[in-house]
Formats: structure tokens, sequence, C-alpha cells
């Protein structure tokens, strides 16, 4: 292909790619890790009564009362929260704000493929530390001169989840630069490093409303940190662009922070939908770490991933498959409901008994 002169100064990533959102909606959709279950009652309230009126004015750059809700939600300052639009945004602003050094940043080889997109696209060298054979991160392997280090906790696409012992050991080792934990999966089982950000001022913890919140529409990511972390992130998003949040998701945002009761009570269905399929996968055949996550990422003992993948789709069950070294044998299946979940059984069944 002839290259035209002014390609020459175009900026040129591999993007990232986005699981697929079918259109027809009988599809059984595992494929996103999107919460199964609907928001709130008093938050589908909310969205009717909403007064259109106000959206002829610019939205509040601050979204002080998201903020507020946020804070009070988690006994932290409102100094210590920022938010965006979802957390691919707040983590986006994180990368362009705090890695900058001539050293590379680290993160896990088996991971949110977000991460080395990021550091194509802003030029921020980097290195992929692989997993232990468990699918496991070792924290040891941080313990070196770096640019800044990030992870999910859970990871992603593997569930796998880390103490916060081993969290707090690559705080103690690396104070010099900033360290991202992404939770977006936390609420699912695993404990939270907020404690920590008590301790260490460099470290940044980043969350969504689009997994455990039921939002992943409303896009609304957050990140929690020192003070001096959030005035940082502030300065470049208004360096960036000052409205980044919308006027009803601000609103319906902090009334999302409300409703405890029916929060809980969806996650209690998700994690044990989650442990009621591990038993039943196990039983066909299927291996996996143990998620800690609203996924299983499985491997079956004789059936290739890709045609597993293949005709799932075919039967209109939607997983995910990453094609990538190490990973390529397994399938990433988000929890649906329980009566989904069992019509994926009962599908594997009748179809692994049958090659």
């Amino acid at each position: 292909m002839i290259m035209r002169g002014w390609e020459g100064n175009i900026r040129k990533v591999v993007p990232y790619t986005p699981g697929e959102q079918p259109k027809d909606k009988k599809v059984i959709k595992l494929n996103t890790n999107e919460n199964p279950y609907p928001p709130s009652p008093d938050l589908m309230r909310a969205v009717k009564e909403w007064d259109g009126d106000g959206l002829r004015l610019y939205p509040d750059p601050s979204a002080e009362i998201l903020v507020d809700a946020i804070a009070r939600y988690h006994g932290v300052y409102p100094e210590q929260i920022f938010v965006g639009v979802g957390s691919d945004d707040v983590l986006a602003m994180s990368f362009l704000t705090f890695f900058n050094s001539s050293k590379p940043i680290l993160f896990p080889d088996i991971t949110y493929s977000f991460y080395d997109v990021w550091a194509e696209l802003f030029r921020i060298p980097y290195e992929r530390l692989k997993l232990s054979e468990d699918l496991s991160i070792v924290p040891s392997d941080y313990f070196k001169e770096n640019g800044g280090v990030v992870f999910p906790n859970p990871n992603a696409p593997t569930g796998v989840d880390m103490g916060l012992d081993a969290i707090e050991e690559i705080l103690e080792h690396v104070r010099d630069v900033v360290v991202i934990v992404d939770e977006a999966y936390v609420d699912f089982g695993t404990r939270t490093a907020l404690p920590l950000i008590k301790k260490y001022e460099n470290l940044l913890i980043v969350r969504t409303f689009s997994k455990s919140r039921s939002l992943a529409g409303l896009r609304i990511g957050y990140a929690m940190g020192s003070p001096v972390l959030i005035k940082y992130l502030n300065d470049v998003k208004f360096s960036f662009n000052s409205y980044t949040l919308n006027q009803p998701t601000i609103c319906l945002g902090a009334k999302a922070m409300e409703d405890e009761e029916y929060f809980q009570e969806t996650l209690r269905k998700i994690i044990d939908t989650r442990e009621w399929a591990k038993e039943e996968l196990r039983a066909l055949g299927f291996s996996f770490a143990d998620s800690k996550a609203n996924f299983i990422f499985v491997k079956h003992k004789y059936c290739p991933a890709e045609r597993l993948y293949s005709e799932l789709r075919e039967a209109g069950i939607y997983v995910r498959h990453f094609d990538q070294d190490r990973i390529r044998d397994h399938l990433r299946i988000s929890i649906g409901t329980q009566e989904e979940m069992e019509i994926l059984i009962r599908f594997l069944k009748e179809y692994l008994s049958s090659i």
C-alpha cells in the first residue's frame, strides 16, 4: 500500500477490541461482564422523573453531588475522589498524568488489554510481567526500578485476586512511583485496597459503576487516592475536557449510591450463581482458577476453546475468546442470571457428550 505524505505524521496504534454488542436481544450475552440484573427500582424511578429542562445548561464540571455521594459511601473526603466517563476514561487520564518516566511501567502479561493500548498511545515504555502457572501475579517481580505499576484486583480475564498483604508488599518496594489498583470487579468477593491509601500517598484505586452497580450504559468511573494525586488528575482533566460527565449521569450516579440493600442483593445473586456454575463446569471437564469476579476463565480438558466459542455462538450464547499467547485455549464466561447460566450448562452437557 502506498503511504501518503501526511500519513507519516499520524499517531498509529492497534486499538483495544471491545466485546461484541449483538443486536439480537434473544442472545444470551455472557461476553462483556455486564451485570445481568437491572439498576435498582429507586434509580429507575429517578430516570422517569428526570427534569430535562436543565439540559440547556452545561453540567457541573466538578460533578459535586456525585463526588460527595461516592465520598460518603466510602468514608473518604471529596478531595480524594476523581470521576470520569467510565473507568477507562479514569485509567487513561491516570496513565497520561502519572506515567511520564523514561522507565517502563509494569503490568501483568495476562491482564486488561487496554493497558498496553494506552501505553502505546501515550508513548509510555512498558513491560509485561509473566503471571505464574496458576495465573497469579507474582509480587516480587515488581520489586524493581520502574516508571509505575498498574494491575486489576481481581485480575481480568483470569478472575484471580491478590491479598492486601501482597499489594502492600509491592507498595513498600515502589514508593517513588504511582501504583494503580484497578478494582473493577472488587465487589464480587475481594478485599479492597482502600484502607491502604491512608498509608501510601502514591496509591490510586480505580472503580467503575459498569459491573456491580448495573450501570454500564451510564458510563461512570472514579478513582480514590490522596488529595495530591486527585489534584494532579483534575489538573490534567481540566486541561483536556472540563465537562466529561453530563447532567443525567451525575444525578443518577449519585442516586445509585443510595440503595445499598438492592446492591447487596444483586451481588449475592451473582456470587451464588458463580459458585454454582463453578461446580457444574468442573463436572463437565473444565478447569479454571478460583475466580473472585463476575466471570470464570475456563479451559476444557479436550475441546478446543475456539471450537467451543463458535458452537456456543451458533447456539446464541456469546462468551469471550482471546486469541493471545498463553490464553487462546481459554474462554471467559460472564456470570448471567441463574436461568441464563442453566441454559449455558445444558448446552455444554449436550454438546460435549456428542463429541
